[in-house]
């Protein structure tokens, strides 16, 4: 069957979406982390209910919950359901986004008009060259696009209403969530899976065109508390310990050339200082780490560790408090007990015209979470690209084939129930 996306309306649909400022704070301690979350959120409940969506509700955490109804006489289908996050990430500047829409992209260098030493081209994003001639969209230079994960919201929204428009096209239940906070690391924290009511599950949250991915990171945090010892400056000899010191003491010891993000790719995993704060008395490290495998995991962990406790050893007086907490974990030990999600995954990807590539995410969505929540969930394409930067684009052909992925996916689960039951 084919299925035509109307690109015009995904554009738009997008192009309002990221103007909507949503970015999380990864400081606070309340759910959503940012009521600005929340304008977004009431915006998809009502375009969901304009196209007949009439269940569609935001809860008190900022949580999108909505049904399209089974329309197949079939019964014992599995529901689905297909997840993005509506924050923007903290890393860049998501507020007065403008959105810029290059129609027939021409291969040149893109400029970005509000700063313009920010350049996209075919050279420091080769993607590029697969969209010449097609409309590409970046914002102005100043912020972040908000493709991650406006994208996502953009391509759910227009696959939701393309299956309310057409009830030839038969499937079971399916649910839509949109999530609150992913962007740090909360994106499942108050999330009700008794009232999502799924089986199985899909993210929209991934990059290239054709891309499926079945394997993320496993990731923990870690924290060092420095004990330094304090003494009035001008009377501190042979007493004062700085904590400040020690703990620049471990950051330097960490090696560049290899275990950290920047010297790492593919499977390597690293160790990751992400906030360093305190006063002479007492400081605080803070670091992600990130493995593909747990055993390697819990390895990183314990060298962090052992270099932290050398170094404040050569302190008399001085001591560490070291903890270490688990985010979340590789979602391939769940995925590989239910391998037709991906491979019907990977099925839907071909009837709609693409190559599949398997790709393991060197980070980690809210399906890592869901997943161990019970909702086996790999992660689809939307075209983003240069995320959480100014540089941040996406393809509006990648949006529109990623909405017709979707409607392929509903199809193709009413159609195994059918050879299940058979």
């Amino acid at each position: 069957m084919s299925i035509e996306i109307n690109k015009n309306s995904v554009a738009n649909r997008f192009l309002r979406y990221v103007q909507i400022d949503t970015q999380s704070n990864p400081k606070s301690d309340k759910h959503p982390s940012t009521e600005k979350q929340k304008d977004l959120c009431r915006m998809l409940v009502e375009e969901l209910k304009g196209i007949g969506i009439s269940d569609a509700e935001m809860d008190t955490y900022g949580y999108v919950y909505a049904t399209i109804p089974s329309n197949s006489e079939k019964k014992k289908i599995p529901v689905i359901c297909f997840c993005s996050h509506v924050d923007t990430a903290p890393d860049c500047s998501g507020t007065n986004v403008k959105p810029i829409l290059h129609k027939k992209y021409d291969g040149g260098d893109i400029i970005l008009p509000d700063d313009k030493s920010q350049v996209l081209s075919t050279v420091n994003h080769p993607y590029l060259k697969e969209h010449i001639g097609a409309d590409v969209i970046t914002a102005s230079g100043n912020t972040l696009l908000g493709a991650d994960d406006k994208g996502g919201v953009a391509v759910i929204m227009q696959a939701a209403e393309y299956l309310m428009k057409h009830p030839e096209i038969k499937h079971g239940e399916i649910k839509i969530l949109f999530t609150p906070d992913e962007e740090v690391g909360k994106g499942t924290a108050k999330l009700d899976m008794k009232k999502l009511g799924a089986q199985f599950g899909y993210t929209l949250d991934g990059g290239e065109a054709g891309s499926l991915e079945d394997e993320t990171f496993s990731a923990n945090g870690a924290t060092i508390i420095i004990n330094g010892v304090i003494a009035h400056p001008g009377y501190a000899k042979n007493k004062l310990v700085n904590a400040l010191k020690i703990g620049g003491e471990i950051l330097h010891a960490l090696p560049t050339h290899e275990w950290a993000p920047e010297a790492t790719e593919k499977k390597e995993g690293y160790v990751h200082p992400v906030r360093f704060e305190g006063i002479a008395e007492k400081a605080t490290l803070e670091f992600i780490i990130r493995d593909f495998d747990d055993d390697q995991l819990k390895a990183h962990g314990k060298r962090l560790k052992n270099i932290a406790e050398r170094i404040v050893n050569h302190y008399k007086g001085a001591s560490i408090e070291f903890s270490v907490h688990e985010q979340y974990r590789n979602m391939k030990k769940i995925l590989d007990q239910s391998p037709q999600v991906a491979e019907y995954a990977a099925e839907a990807i071909m009837r709609a015209g693409m190559e599949v590539t398997i790709e393991s995410i060197r980070g980690g969505t809210d399906g890592s979470k869901l997943s161990y929540m019970g909702m086996p969930c790999p992660n689809l394409f939307t075209g983003m690209q240069g995320i959480h930067s100014r540089q941040e684009w996406i393809g509006v052909n990648d949006m529109a084939k990623a909405a017709e992925t979707i409607v392929h996916l509903c199809m193709i689960w009413e159609e195994k129930a059918n050879e299940n039951k058979k």
